[in-house]
């Protein structure tokens, strides 16, 4: 059984990822934890959890601290802290501000809790996966980000609305930047388990205004109602189940490239197929088509410039 931290649990997101999290069969002992000034905050949120828990059925242990010192022993810790995207505001606007946080916090991490994994969702996540690594010095397969999982489903369930068919019947994925640059695999995207190019239909699909729609789906949540919270929330715990019970399965995340995807973005944090299981995330070798390449490329180098920026910026602080 195992414990599961999170880090800026009095936010939207981190806050409501302890509900989904708590359904967890492997999970036993969640750890909220906030900043100093938010103890009456993460005192009222715990209550209310545990009457939740309690109306459930649900034997979790569920407790709160504002002291990092307390994550030791964790086997997950899962990062939502930071300054959260306002309506308008690009990820990478986000960057200076969160990049300082995000490098505090994960020194201590790597010093108090080694063998965790660490999960980033602090956006730009890419970037902030690359400092979380950088500063813990934790390995490679520990320190991971939430990437483009949530891009892929959300395009997964647009393809599943437009063909009228159940979303399990739909396999896709987007890689690279959680952002703009991001780049769907139609060539690795099935209907059935038929490539969706081989269907007659295919060619009427609006790939662009799907993709469009994916790009801006965060930004109009936060438009209509401040913030996105289900989605990733959800999201989150499906990391977190998948880590913890060693299900070894393929989803598309943040974490640090060698060689796997035709030679490109050796040593940047970006969203790849990967691996995922109790050892952390790996990601696989795979070959895509011609334009995607040209793509993902595009979007590597976007994400490395702006790495390599924050890194001179923290650097310079220091």
């Amino acid at each position: 059984m195992s414990r599961v931290a999170i880090i800026g649990a009095t936010g939207s997101v981190g806050c409501f990822a302890a509900h989904p999290i708590s359904e967890i069969p492997y999970v036993k002992e969640i750890l909220l934890v906030g900043r100093p000034g938010r103890e009456n905050l993460l005192e009222g949120i715990t209550r209310d959890f545990k009457d939740s828990y309690a109306a459930r059925g649900t034997d979790v242990a569920l407790e709160w601290t504002t002291d990092l010192k307390d994550l030791a022993g964790s086997d997950v810790i899962v990062y939502t802290a930071g300054v959260a995207r306002k309506s308008g505001e690009d990820r990478m606007d986000l960057a200076v501000k969160n990049a300082g946080i995000v490098a505090e916090a994960a020194t201590t991490i790597g010093e108090i809790a080694p063998s965790a994994h660490l999960f980033m969702i602090t956006n730009p996540v890419d970037v902030m996966t690359a400092v979380a690594l950088k500063y813990s010095g934790m390995k490679q397969k520990q320190v991971f980000g939430l990437g483009t999982h949530l891009d892929s489903m959300r395009l997964k369930s647009l393809i599943a609305a437009y063909f009228k068919v159940h979303v399990s019947e739909v396999h896709t994925r987007i890689i690279g930047e959680h952002g703009a640059s991001m780049v769907p695999l139609w060539s690795a995207t099935t209907l059935g388990g038929i490539r969706i190019c081989n269907l007659p239909t295919f060619s009427d699909l609006p790939v662009d205004r799907m993709i469009e729609s994916v790009i801006q789906g965060g930004e109009m949540i936060i438009k209509y109602k401040g913030s996105t919270v289900y989605g990733p929330g959800e999201a989150i715990a499906t990391l977190v189940r998948t880590v913890l019970g060693n299900e070894n399965r393929i989803l598309t995340v943040s974490t640090y490239l060698k060689s796997e995807v035709h030679n490109i973005g050796k040593g940047v944090c970006i969203g790849v197929p990967a691996l995922v299981n109790r050892s952390g995330v790996t990601p696989i070798p795979i070959t895509i088509e011609p334009d995607e390449v040209k793509a993902f490329q595009t979007s590597v180098e976007k994400i490395r410039m702006n790495t390599d920026l924050i890194f001179d910026r923290l650097e310079k602080e220091e």
